[in-house]
């Protein structure tokens, strides 16, 4: 071995080459292996027509509160980067359009747009910067999932804002966290992915995408529970039963026992 290979391998531009090399590599595997995991629909579905079409509708409809390039205003947050997902359970769930101002965009029965159109949006949206896409059916249904553990994922993640039994809760200054009742599974699981309003973001990194199946699997079965013990009230908690005990059950003992001491005299 001569000296002029010794020093060829013991250049410094050998080691940022091996170095560079290694990092592409790490971030490649990481990559292949993160992705292996996601359960998003393929947005490569997205044509360039339907990005056409939802740009016409965007800047038709969505562009005086969000900007002519989706770059957010003082009336709107920018859009890029917050991925088909969020578009379609804004518009899919009829929050979007706002119908006012408000703390806080309410769900809405009359849907302003098409399926066609709100993918139109979605593929839109999309093709401004990465972000979650619209889940996959096999996982955003819910069938198949296990109901127990989905359960115990729910009480200890949405518990304490969607309430034990998916009926809703109140948050701070005015907001609130949604009742949960008869929610197609798709708009379920793509809250949890974006994070809409005062919920944080669960994306598959927190809760994998096989979880989200289990707790859309429970509140699917929540909504076909039978209530054999009686009125649920509402399934508030300990509140409503004691406003019940309070201004109903307890003035009617009182009146029964006013009612047969009278009687008895």
């Amino acid at each position: 071995m001569t000296a002029s290979t010794v020093t060829r391998r013991r250049h410094p531009a050998v080691l940022l080459a091996l170095l560079v090399v290694a990092l592409v590599a790490v971030g490649g595997v990481y990559s292949l292996v993160s992705s292996g995991g996601r359960a998003t629909a393929d947005t490569r579905s997205y044509t360039a027509s339907d990005v056409a079409a939802g740009s016409r509708l965007f800047k038709a409809n969505c562009s005086t509160c969000h900007g002519q390039q989706a770059q957010g205003t003082t009336a709107g947050p920018s859009l890029v980067g917050v991925g088909a997902a969020s578009v379609d359970f804004q518009v899919g769930t009829g929050r979007m359009p706002l119908a006012g101002p408000g703390v806080q965009a309410k769900r809405n029965s009359h849907v302003a747009y098409s399926d066609e159109q709100i993918r139109q949006l979605s593929a839109y949206v999309d093709s401004l910067g990465p972000g979650p896409g619209v889940p996959d059916e096999k996982y955003a249904s819910g069938v198949g999932g296990d109901v127990a553990r989905g359960g115990e994922i729910y009480r200890v993640n949405c518990a304490m804002c969607h309430n034990f039994a998916g009926s809703g809760g109140a948050l701070t200054r005015g907001k609130f966290a949604p009742p949960l009742k008869n929610i197609e599974g798709k708009h379920i699981y793509e809250a949890m992915l974006t994070g809409p309003q005062s919920m944080p973001v669960f994306d598959d990194a927190n809760i994998d995408p096989q979880a989200k199946r289990d707790i859309i699997a429970y509140l699917h079965q929540l909504d076909q529970r039978n209530n054999y013990g009686g009125h649920s009230l509402g399934n508030l908690g300990p509140v409503a039963d004691g406003f019940f005990l309070w201004f109903f059950a307890i003035p009617l003992m009182i009146g029964a026992a006013v009612w047969l001491g009278r009687k008895a005299a």
